[in-house]
């Protein structure tokens, strides 16, 4: 790992904040844009934590994390919406599984 601290405070700060308003906004909003706000929050941190990053950590970001797509709603084609989450949960697990269990 080259540094651990890979959030400063202002980072940090600025996920809270979209963490907290997007579960504000989402009770006024369908139940489907739960998982986009979710996607959206994470693919956010990992762009912020991918540069200090382990090469390992920043190829999930670039690779698996990086392939759901931003907007994508899961009214329409929600069995592949579903599949993608499944793979990158999948390939996420299998990092941890690889990362901690020197």
């Amino acid at each position: 790992m080259t540094n651990p601290a890979v959030l400063d405070e202002d980072a940090a700060l600025e996920l809270l904040a979209y963490l907290v308003t997007a579960a504000r906004t989402q009770v006024d909003e369908a139940a489907e844009y739960g998982p986009l706000r979710l996607v959206t929050a994470a693919l956010r941190l990992g762009e912020a934590i991918a540069p200090k990053s382990s090469d390992a950590t920043a190829a999930f970001v670039a690779g698996s994390l990086a392939g759901l797509p931003e907007l994508a709603v899961p009214r329409a084609g929600r069995e592949e919406y579903v599949a993608r989450l499944d793979a990158v949960c999948a390939a996420l697990a299998e990092h941890l599984t690889t990362r901690f269990a020197r």
